[in-house]
Formats: C-alpha cells, structure tokens, sequence
C-alpha cells in the first residue's frame, strides 16, 4: 500500500507543448523562455505554405490541416495558442449576441461573416446587419463587448455589406426559431 494517496499527473506541461509544436526540444525551449511561443505558429504557416504551394495559411482552401477552418461559411483565423481564445472559441461566444429584432443570435441569422484573431489575442469580426440602414449598429457591438470580455484582449467589428444579408444566410437553427416565432421564410424577399 502506497504511502502517497494522491495520484501522479498522467500528463505533464511539457507534454501538452510537445503535442503542439511536435518537437521535444523546441517545446523544451518554450517552457524556458514562453515568448517562443510566437514563433511557432509562423514556423507552422511557413510549413504549411511550402506543402500546400500556395500563398499562406487560410488562401485557397477551406483551411483543412492548418488549423483554420471554414465554419457554416463562416471565416475562422486564429493563432492557436496554449491558453489563447481561438477563432471558433469567439464564434461559440457570439451565440449570445441577439439581434433585438429578430430575436436571434447573430451567428444562426449569418450576420457573421469572418473571425480572425491576430498574434496578440485581439479579434477582428467581420459582420453585417440586416439592413444598412438599422439603427442597432451600437447595441450590438455593446453585447458583443459584454460576451467577449475576458476571452479576447480586444476587439474589432468590421461592418461590411459586401455581399449583401438574405435570409439565404439564416442557418438551419436560426431558420428553426424564426418559424417557432412565427416567421414564414418562405414568403421573405430573396436577393
């Protein structure tokens, strides 16, 4: 019977990093000195670039195998870092962001078009409105405020309306609970 009845970490920290960057040594080296750490997703995006023959990571394709992917036709970019917010951690986040009009999530309506989260943690959302002319451009971008508290350093709505919202855009989902509201989607304009 062992003295000691607290059971050992099955993983330790140099495993998870190793897992990550797929070298021992380098993931020795972050361990030491953290802010190496930056350098691995731009050795990872070189590599990418050199196997795929294309022009960085994201161009080209639906982002199979570089860690960005394509979303719902939703854009996701992100750095992935250990303790990091990635791309898909904020779209899971802007479910709670409602537009008052409709009563729906931004993401299940397809008011988002993009998710990039820069080198420094901070992220860029590119996103539309129903209508140029709606005037919820501000409380919007104050529930958006209010949910990515904490998980980003900062961030940045681009408003865009190129290409132009339908109702083409409303994900099953949206599409589910705007009929339980009692919207028929089938009787509104397409674009």
């Amino acid at each position: 019977m062992s003295d000691n009845l607290v059971p050992g970490p099955q993983a330790t920290i140099l495993d998870a990093v190793s897992g990550v960057v797929g070298d021992e040594a380098k993931a020795q080296a972050i361990i030491a000195n953290p802010s190496l750490a930056k350098d691995v997703n731009r050795d990872a995006e070189a590599t990418h670039e050199t196997a795929e023959g294309h022009g960085g990571c994201c161009a080209g394709h639906g982002g199979d195998g570089c860690g960005c992917r394509d979303d719902g036709g939703i854009t996701l970019k992100g750095v992935d870092e250990i303790g990091r917010a990635t791309a898909q951690d904020v779209m899971e986040a802007l479910h709670q962001v409602i537009d008052p009009e409709l009563g729906i999530d931004v993401i299940d309506l397809g008011l988002v078009y993009g998710i990039e989260i820069d080198e420094l943690g901070r992220a860029i959302i590119t996103m539309t409105l129903t209508t140029p002319a709606c005037p919820l451009t501000d409380l919007i971008e104050d529930e958006c405020a209010s949910t990515l508290a904490g998980l980003v350093e900062e961030f940045r709505i681009d408003w865009t309306w190129t290409p132009r919202w339908s109702v083409d855009k409303i994900t099953p989902e949206g599409r589910e609970q705007l009929a339980a509201l009692g919207f028929n989607l089938d009787a509104m304009p397409r674009y």
